[in-house]
C-alpha cells in the first residue's frame, strides 16, 4: 500500500511539475532549471558560463537562451528563453520545511530527460560555500537522491509547491537547496532587471589567523590575531586607504577578524558609500583607518 501511494505521488508530481523543469547546457557545464514565468528560467549561476546557453524542454524542444544576470555569490541566475506553452512552477507558499517533511526532487540534467525522486527534509539552516567562496546560509538539506547535473532543479512538497532550488551535493545521498521565500523572490526580482547583488568589497586577499601567526613568528614579530593581507587590489577601498600586503587586518567596523568568513560576514552589513573604522597591525604598529566603500 505504501509503495502504491509513493508511486502515485511521484507520478502526480511528474505530471504537475515536470513540464516546468528544463535542462541547462549539454557539453561542458550542464544542469537543470525551472520555468518560473513565461519566457523566464531560473537556475544556478554555476550552470552558466557564457551569455548564451542551451535550454532543453521536456517535450524534446530545445531553445537558445540568454543569461539576463548571474549572481555567483548567491549562486542563482536568470535566463530568457522561448518557453512556449510550458506552465511555470507554483511559487505560492508550500508547507513549512521542517525536518521529516516528505519532499520530491526533480531534474533534467543537461536535457537528458526528467528525473523525479522522493525523500525527506533532513536538516534546515545549513550552509555551504558558493562558487566564489562566500557562505550561502539558511539552506535546506534533503535526502531525495539526484544525479550530477540536477543543480538548479526544484525540490517541492507533496502538493508540487516550490520549497527550494537544488544547488549543492553533500557526498552520497544528501542535497542542499536554496530555500524558497521572500529572500529568493527578492533575488529573482533583482536578477530579472539584469542586476546581480550589490555587495561591498574591501579588495584584499587574506590568509587566516593561524597562517598570520606563523608568518609573524617566522620573521620575529609578536604573534597577534587577525587576517594576513596577501594581495591588495588597485583602486579598491583597501588600496585607497593605504592597506598593504603583509599588514595584519585586525578588525573592520568593530568586528574582530580570524577567518575570511568573519570578513565576509561584516561586509554583508555594510552599505555602499559607508565609512567604517578598520584596524591593521603593520609590523608592531597598530594603525586605525577609516575605509570608504
Amino acid at each position: 500500500m505504501l509503495l502504491e501511494e509513493m508511486q502515485q505521488a511521484i507520478s502526480e508530481i511528474a505530471d504537475q511539475v515536470g513540464p516546468s523543469v528544463v535542462g541547462i547546457g549539454r557539453r561542458g557545464p550542464r544542469g537543470s532549471g525551472i520555468v518560473i514565468e513565461p519566457g523566464i528560467v531560473l537556475t544556478n549561476a554555476h550552470n552558466v558560463r557564457r551569455e548564451g546557453v542551451g535550454v532543453s524542454f521536456g517535450d524534446g524542444r530545445r531553445a537558445e537562451g540568454t543569461v539576463v544576470a548571474a549572481d555567483y555569490e548567491s549562486d542563482l541566475a536568470i535566463i530568457e528563453a522561448d518557453t512556449g506553452e510550458m506552465v511555470p512552477i507554483s511559487r505560492e507558499a508550500g508547507e513549512t520545511p521542517d525536518i521529516g517533511l516528505p519532499v520530491l526532487g526533480l531534474s533534467n540534467p543537461g536535457g537528458e530527460g526528467l528525473r523525479v525522486t522522493i525523500g525527506y527534509i533532513s536538516g534546515t539552516q545549513r550552509e555551504f560555500r558558493g562558487p566564489r567562496g562566500r557562505k550561502i546560509r539558511g539552506s535546506l538539506e534533503h535526502t531525495a537522491p539526484l544525479l550530477p547535473g540536477s543543480s538548479g532543479g526544484p525540490v517541492v512538497d507533496r502538493n508540487g509547491r516550490l520549497l527550494g532550488i537544488n544547488t549543492n551535493r553533500l557526498g552520497e545521498g544528501f542535497y542542499l537547496a536554496i530555500p524558497a521565500g521572500p529572500t529568493l523572490d527578492q533575488t529573482i526580482s533583482r536578477l530579472r532587471t539584469g542586476q546581480a547583488a550589490s555587495r561591498v568589497r574591501l579588495g584584499v586577499g587574506v590568509a587566516p589567523n593561524e597562517v598570520a601567526r606563523k608568518m609573524r613568528r617566522a620573521v620575529g614579530l609578536e604573534e597577534a590575531d587577525g587576517l594576513l593581507v596577501r594581495v591588495v587590489e588597485d583602486d579598491s577601498p583597501a588600496g585607497q586607504v593605504g592597506i598593504r600586503e603583509g599588514d595584519l587586518l585586525v578588525s573592520v567596523a568593530g568586528a574582530e577578524l580570524s577567518t575570511a568568513d568573519d570578513l565576509y560576514a561584516v561586509l554583508e552589513t555594510i552599505e555602499e558609500g559607508a565609512r567604517v573604522p578598520a584596524v591593521i597591525l603593520r609590523a608592531n604598529e597598530m594603525i586605525e583607518l577609516t575605509v570608504e566603500f
